[in-house]
């Protein structure tokens, strides 16, 4: 931390000595140095645990170091020697602490015991478990079970999203949001409809035999740095890798392996990006749209660029979208993406001249308005050379957080179609709820029209990462019922309802004893494998309890007893919820206990990969696009497209330090990135300070000040600033057709003097 900002660019590459600086840095300040580094030689090993950070993948021949930068810093953040006692919460009001950063609010450590609210002294102050149990459930039985949210964060376990969602059933409602919401739902719809399975494709192993790798949207660097390793082998045995990006990301241009001694002696790089083509922010379907063209036209010409055979098998809808393809001028193209036809076709020739291909993306594609269209034509660009259901290639979305596909596997969703209700009907013996539930954007309108009346929070810092917070958390207050399970305090929590309660939970790293002795749970990584995780450290505090036992106390202090589902044996041995589990969904789960610490992870199977492809023409689906832009909205003058980011120094919401090393920004996150050529159309300099307006139409007013102005490679039009204190700019109704994911990668905003 600096007292007064610098903006200093860094030249070095992704990982290297930068990123061990990063990492000693933060394991003193900390102050729990020795434990620290001890668990960081068990993270995403076998018999260890996993990374409570990213879901990227955990190969069964693991480095000896198998973390990154950022998952270092989320143990050393889990790890920390910092408490916030009841003495810390005695001490301060909770009006006091709201004005507080995000980064000192979660600096204060771990929480310790359970907190109830007390308006009258506007504080938390402690509470017995079983108190707060039985006023949380007597508290849900006088509310309406429509009226009541259960948000996941993507953390918890998939033996406590399991019994997570049946509570939410047997409560009597589908309201089950989670991040998946927030990011990648998009995916889910898309790939659902167009192959058949709601997830990528690829296994950790195609990256050994793949040719080519196309990237859209996703920082690896910041936001997957485990993946540098593989995309670097690939590289090194001549796979192509072409980035398709809004901004240029030091992890997609190069990288020092921090565990090659020879690298790091030498301050040796891998060029990672062969092509890096900096797309307009909603350019990503024209872009596609421009590759597919060209290789159809390349085999109009020659007969042998697209795999025939497999199109003709296994694909739906060719000549439709072919036709589309070839009507579609160059001259909209360029006009939609910001890129010269010449950059977007000499990507389309390593396309076409690779036999194996993955397609990489993040949020870069699903959060847009159409951002549906865009995962649709990565499927559309690899369908037509085979490139699904083939070793070495395949659709690869980079998830977030360490379980969020995990959770969506074993029941957490509001979509019931998802969800095995009729066989949960039979073995648990109630009847499921048919109705759709809320999804994030509807969770929040019910609190605005105050038809929400309850938040079930399990982990996350959901009223920090929702869209259009300025008119969110005013409404949050009037709710009856507020509930956090968390390890550390963040804003969400100081923004109580009418009563509130802070749950503290036991973390990924800490020993989880129980009735038959200490516990493992389970997580599913990016590529559909399921990982045993066991924590050996000392719990932070002896009062806390494990996210599974506060799930199952609050389970039983609300329903009605059901000796099928006998909660507390459940607590007191986890193999029998995996046995439940594995009875819901023998299909991906038989033999769970058994296969828990598999090397690897256990492959829960994908049918899309065999080329099975359930969809409703029981052939992969091609699908034509009705627009180029994905960003929802029509240019105009002074009109710019804004990108929210992370920065190098955060996962999430969680800000581990103000040192956005790779952007060169330290000390500071009140920063308004944009092109030098922008700067100059509007009259701007560096070290100006500016405001951002939301233009929606709407006649709410949506500002963010205080932004000082630096210059940034950025196509004309875009700007940049960081999540997630831009999302008071982003408006509810701003997101993704469909699958409701905020539209926070292009938001129509005016930049305005102070």
């Amino acid at each position: 931390m600096t007292s007064k900002p610098d903006f200093t660019p860094y030249a070095g590459p992704a990982g290297g000595w930068g990123s061990l600086r990063s990492v000693a840095e933060i394991l003193p300040r900390e102050g729990n140095v020795v434990n620290v580094s001890r668990e960081l030689l068990r993270q995403n090993k076998t018999d260890g645990f996993a990374c409570v950070s990213c879901a990227w993948a955990k190969p069964a021949n693991a480095h000896p170091a198998e973390f990154c930068e950022n998952g270092a810093k989320a143990t050393a953040w889990e790890l920390t020697s910092h408490r916030a006692d009841g003495k810390f919460f005695t001490g301060h009001k909770v009006a006091d602490l709201l004005g507080w950063r995000d980064y000192d609010l979660e600096q204060q450590g771990r929480l310790t015991e359970p907190l109830r609210y007390h308006a009258a002294s506007d504080r938390y102050l402690p509470i017995p478990w079983a108190t707060a149990f039985a006023e949380i459930g007597a508290e849900l039985n006088m509310l309406d079970p429509q009226s009541v949210v259960f948000y996941a964060s993507g953390r918890a376990s998939l033996e406590t999203s399991y019994m997570y969602g049946l509570l939410a059933r047997m409560y009597g409602n589908n309201n089950l949001p989670d991040s998946s919401n927030m990011c990648h739902e998009t995916t889910s719809v898309a790939l659902k409809t167009r192959i058949g399975v709601p997830v990528g494709t690829t296994k950790l192993e195609d990256f050994e035999h793949c040719d080519a790798i196309f990237f859209f949207g996703q920082n690896v660097g910041s936001n997957a740095p485990r993946l540098l390793h593989p995309l670097r082998s690939a590289v090194k045995r001549g796979c192509t890798i072409v980035t398709f990006n809004p901004l240029v990301e030091r992890g997609l241009e190069r990288f020092t392996d921090p565990q090659n001694p020879f690298e790091m002696a030498t301050r040796g790089e891998t060029r990672i990006s062969a092509q890096y083509h900096q797309v307009r922010a909603g350019g990503d379907i024209a872009v596609l749209m421009g590759m597919c063209k060209y290789t159809i036209e390349a085999d109009d010409r020659t007969g042998d660029v697209l795999d025939h055979e497999f199109i003709a098998e296994h694909c739906h809808g060719f000549d439709d979208f072919a036709a589309a393809a070839r009507a579609t001028t160059w001259e909209s193209i360029e006009a939609a993406s910001g890129l010269p036809a010449d950059d977007i076709r000499a990507a389309a020739e390593v396309y076409a001249s690779a036999k194996r291909v993955i397609g990489i993306y993040g949020m870069g594609l699903t959060q847009h308005v159409h951002g549906i269209e865009n995962v649709e034509m990565i499927v559309n660009l690899l369908l037509l050379r085979g490139n699904i259901g083939r070793e070495g290639a395949g659709v690869c979305p980079v998830r977030g957080h360490s379980n969020v596909q995990g959770q969506r596997t074993v029941g957490i969703s509001e979509k019931p179609e998802l969800v095995p209700l009729d066989k949960l009907k039979t073995q648990f013996g109630f009847e499921p709820p048919r109705t759709k539930g809320l999804n994030t954007v509807e969770a929040c309108e019910g609190v605005l029209d105050g038809s929400v009346k309850a938040f079930i929070g399990l982990g996350g810092n959901f009223l920090r990462a929702v869209p259009d917070s300025g008119q969110v958390e005013p409404a949050w207050r009037k709710q009856r019922l507020t509930v956090h399970v968390a390890t550390k305090l963040n804003r969400g929590h100081l923004v109580p309802g009418e009563v509130s309660y802070i749950l503290p939970c036991l973390g990924r790293t800490e020993k989880d004893v129980q009735a038959t002795g200490p516990q493992s749970v389970s997580v599913e990584d990016s590529t559909s494998c399921i990982h045993g995780s066991v924590g050996e450290r000392e719990p932070a505090s002896p009062h806390l309890l494990s996210e599974a036992a506060i799930v199952a106390g609050i389970a039983e202090a609300t329903l009605t007893p059901n000796p099928k589902l006998p909660w507390a044996e459940w607590v007191g041995d986890y193999s029998k919820v995996r046995d439940a589990i594995a009875e819901t969904y023998p299909h991906f789960f038989a033999d769970f206990n058994a296969k828990l610490f598999t090397p690897g992870g256990f492959y829960k199977g994908n049918k899309a990969r065999d080329r099975h492809f359930e969809t409703a023409s029981g052939k992969a689906e091609f699908a034509v696009p009705k627009m180029l832009d994905a960003a929802g909205f029509a240019d105009a003058p002074g009109l710019m497209r804004l990108i929210t980011l992370r920065s190098n120094d955060q996962f999430n919401t969680t800000v581990y330090g103000y040192y956005d090393r790779f952007r060169g920004v330290k000390g500071t996150r009140d920063v308004l990135f944009i092109s030098p050529a922008d700067m100059a159309v509007h009259g701007l300099k560096e070290g100006d300070i500016v405001s951002l307006r939301t233009e929606y139409g709407d006649g709410v007013e949506r500002r963010l000040g205080g932004l000082r102005v630096t210059p940034y490679s950025l196509p004309t039009g875009c700007i940049g600033t960081y999540y997630p204190e831009a999302n008071v700019l982003i408006p509810l109704a701003h997101h993704a057709e469909q699958s409701f994911v905020l539209a926070a990668k292009s938001v129509p905003v005016r930049i305005e003097r102070e």
